[in-house]
């Protein structure tokens, strides 16, 4: 009980009642009553979901802190992708019990296996758009909000090609869409909403109707109701199936 007790700094509160325990620290005392029976595998059903939002990234740090020192496996389950892509060495993304993808932290946020895996994983969500495929001069064109997009050389020609003049799901991060101000940019749109969140501005544009978020430093001079022009980084576009909702290519 010292040990557990030491480990999670709760030898100071030994003696208190329950009651008299913050939810933090009860949260610490739950994790000391599974460390005493030393066991092969800790399982955290949502642990942090009943803390605000300063102690549960405390929390956090400490489980991870935890984990690595006791060098035992955790299976932590969890709604918030933030504590997934931080703490997890793998990830097992699930929906309606059926595992969707099953890979690290960082292969799930670049290579999503579907339109759920690539939705869950980044925050704000990736962006989704329908597009048309299409064909010019030995290019794939992503034709979307009025606009003709080139498709990196590197995605599998022969995917595109199945899906030439269908339409798909275009899916790009908020990270890889740039609100441009020079003449070279790829989509018209309209900032609805501007969010400040300190060191960047989360830009809610309407692009001839479809929603797209982007994130722009807090420089970034556009006001609601201004046009917006925006480039997107071609590297990080995705594309799904609209119908199985499967990557066609990355």
């Amino acid at each position: 009980v010292h040990e557990a007790a030491r480990a999670l700094d709760l030898e100071h509160l030994l003696n208190r009642k329950p009651k008299a325990l913050s939810g933090g620290q009860r949260q610490r005392v739950a994790l000391g009553r599974a460390m005493v029976r030393n066991p092969a595998v800790f399982l955290l059903d949502e642990p942090l979901s009943n803390l605000d939002a300063k102690l549960r990234t405390a929390m956090r740090a400490e489980i991870s802190r935890l984990h690595k020192r006791l060098q035992t496996t955790f299976v932590y389950v969890t709604h918030d992708q933030t504590e997934a892509m931080t703490m997890g060495d793998r990830i097992v993304v699930m929906k309606n019990g059926i595992i969707q993808q099953n890979d690290t932290p960082q292969t799930l946020y670049d290579y999503p296996c579907n339109l759920f895996v690539a939705g869950f994983i980044g925050s704000p969500q990736m962006n989704f758009l329908d597009a048309v495929i299409a064909e010019e001069d030995g290019k794939f064109l992503a034709r979307t909000c009025g606009s003709s997009i080139v498709l990196p050389e590197r995605m599998d020609k022969q995917a595109l090609g199945a899906y030439v003049g269908k339409t798909v799901v275009l899916g790009v991060r908020p990270e890889d869409v740039d609100a441009a101000v020079g003449p070279n940019y790829d989509l018209d749109a309209t900032v609805e909403i501007a969010e400040l969140m300190g060191a960047e501005i989360h830009l809610h544009l309407d692009c001839q109707g479809s929603k797209v978020v982007v994130r722009a430093p807090s420089t970034y001079p556009g006001r609601v109701g201004d046009a917006a022009k925006l480039s997107l980084n071609k590297e990080k576009i995705h594309l799904f199936d609209k119908e199985t909702e499967q990557a066609i290519a990355h």
